[in-house]
């Protein structure tokens, strides 16, 4: 776990897991061998199992305290989850809030939960299970979900196992408890904290984009899942709704914030886990913060 801060606010991640996740052809369908070759020197050991050739991935939250306002971006996998057809999230036990409580926090103390989309991973802590119900794991906050991610969702209930168990277990909880708000692409939670449209990976996928004291942090969710999308931007997921959209979007990003003082911080990068984008070549490398 980290602690940085962006002018005067304070931002902390708070980790689920960390581990081998899948091959780089398992993640992104257009991964050749030709293609990961060059990078294999600097992705072992931090961010592949240089054994395995399997992709680290980190699954964690952040914790952003502006001091009028804490606000939890993505709420990971949760624990006690019905996944069956995701064995390696089924009915877990993570140590997600004793980390959320190591950084002095309580679910009592968040005010503003964000999730940059709908999906297993980022949707699981919203809710936790009390006398066998779904109930939302943070009893003062308003959850932001995007508009758009909501109607995506609401339409595939009684769909895929994916879909349908995460909706009505992560999700629709919050929202019959009137705890959610449905927003544009471009709301502004507060003053210099406004969501940014990253599309395609969902259809209302967003980042959260701070601003503070002169300094910019930027919240990516799942624009980047691995720090090898930086160096090629046109690998996307094979979860991605829109793989073009997607994929648009990340050079959009890239081409916005390159070269730049702009911190980001992405949903999935192990290491250090934060920094910058910097050109390199023709391209774009992430230089990772060293602690």
């Amino acid at each position: 776990m980290i602690t940085q801060h962006c002018g005067a606010c304070r931002i902390d991640t708070v980790e689920e897991s960390t581990g081998p996740f899948r091959t780089p052809a398992g993640i992104f369908a257009d991964a050749t061998d030709e293609l990961i070759a060059p990078h294999l020197s600097w992705m072992a050991p931090d961010y592949m199992d240089a054994d395995t050739q399997m992709l680290l991935f980190s699954f964690k939250s952040f914790v952003i305290r502006t001091g009028r306002l804490n606000i939890l971006v993505d709420a990971c996998v949760g624990n006690h989850k019905e996944r069956p057809g995701r064995p390696q999230w089924h009915q877990q036990n993570w140590p997600w809030m004793a980390n959320l409580n190591a950084v002095g926090l309580t679910p009592e103390d968040i005010d503003i939960v964000m999730c940059t989309h709908l999906h297993i991973d980022h949707v699981g802590w919203n809710t936790q299970l009390v006398d066998g119900r779904w109930v939302p794991t943070f009893p003062n906050a308003r959850y932001v979900f995007s508009a758009d991610e909501y109607r995506h969702w609401e339409t595939l209930i009684g769909g895929s196992e994916v879909g349908d168990n995460v909706f009505n277990d992560s999700v629709l909880p919050v929202v019959e408890a009137g705890r959610a708000d449905l927003v544009k692409n471009d709301h502004e939670i507060d003053h210099g904290i406004v969501l940014e449209p990253t599309p395609g990976h969902t259809p209302g996928h967003v980042a959260l984009h701070l601003d503070n004291g002169g300094d910019t942090a930027l919240f990516t969710g799942d624009l980047f899942h691995h720090p090898l999308q930086i160096a090629e931007p046109q690998l996307s997921s094979v979860v991605c709704t829109d793989a073009d959209l997607s994929r648009q979007s990340r050079y959009d990003f890239l081409n916005r914030y390159g070269d730049s003082d702009a911190m980001i911080y992405p949903a999935h990068f192990t290491g250090t886990e934060i920094g910058k984008i910097v050109s390199a070549g023709e391209g774009w490398r992430f230089d990772f913060v060293v602690e």
